[in-house]
């Protein structure tokens, strides 16, 4: 079972992302859980969700011991940490600094993804940057198969007026993380 904690501030798209991510799971007969969790005012307050996915039965679906988490701001990066996996993966953005004491069991990727989607002319689509790179660290679907469902999810919404600029989003998250520096992969 693979289970993904997106956690960041009301706004910043952290439930679409784990939407995204539970599209693609279903969409490839896996079966998923998405539990969002979000303060009394959405944008601004903290918002976060849990996703689980695996071929067998989910028993629990709520938090455990993610394999991953995407921190979109500190608080969460801080809120978060503790319950990350040993071994795990801790992707941040732009706005999360990693302290010295940070834990040394986890591996620190950031994506600048809030840079990248303003270069993109799409400052709202840093979450779909970091879908993109969740997509090519967790490495269980293909990126044809990632985009055929985030485009599939979002017409459904009756937002496909997005899907050129989400798709751009997207594949600049996942080759971003073929590219970073070795220095942007802390410990």
């Amino acid at each position: 079972m693979k289970e993904i904690v997106f956690a960041g501030s009301g706004g910043q798209g952290v439930l679409t992302a784990g939407l995204i991510i539970s599209d693609i799971a279903a969409t490839e007969g896996i079966n998923v859980t998405w539990v969002p969790s979000y303060g009394s005012a959405m944008r601004g307050g903290t918002a976060n969700c849990t996703v689980k996915y695996c071929e067998n039965t989910i028993y629990n679906p709520s938090q455990e011991q993610p394999d991953l988490l995407l921190a979109m701001n500190s608080p969460s990066f801080h809120k978060f940490l503790p319950l990350v996996a040993p071994g795990g993966v801790v992707v941040i953005g732009d706005l999360v600094e990693i302290p010295e004491d940070a834990r040394k069991d986890v591996t620190y990727v950031r994506v600048p993804a809030t840079r990248i989607s303003t270069e993109l002319n799409n400052p709202k689509g840093a979450n779909i940057v970091m879908t993109g790179a969740i997509v090519k660290l967790m490495g269980d679907f293909t990126k044809e198969a990632a985009i055929a469902a985030m485009i599939h999810m979002f017409e459904k919404k009756g937002k496909s007026r997005f899907n050129e600029a989400n798709e751009k989003a997207f594949n600049a998250g996942y080759d971003a993380v073929e590219t970073l520096a070795l220095d942007s992969c802390v410990r």
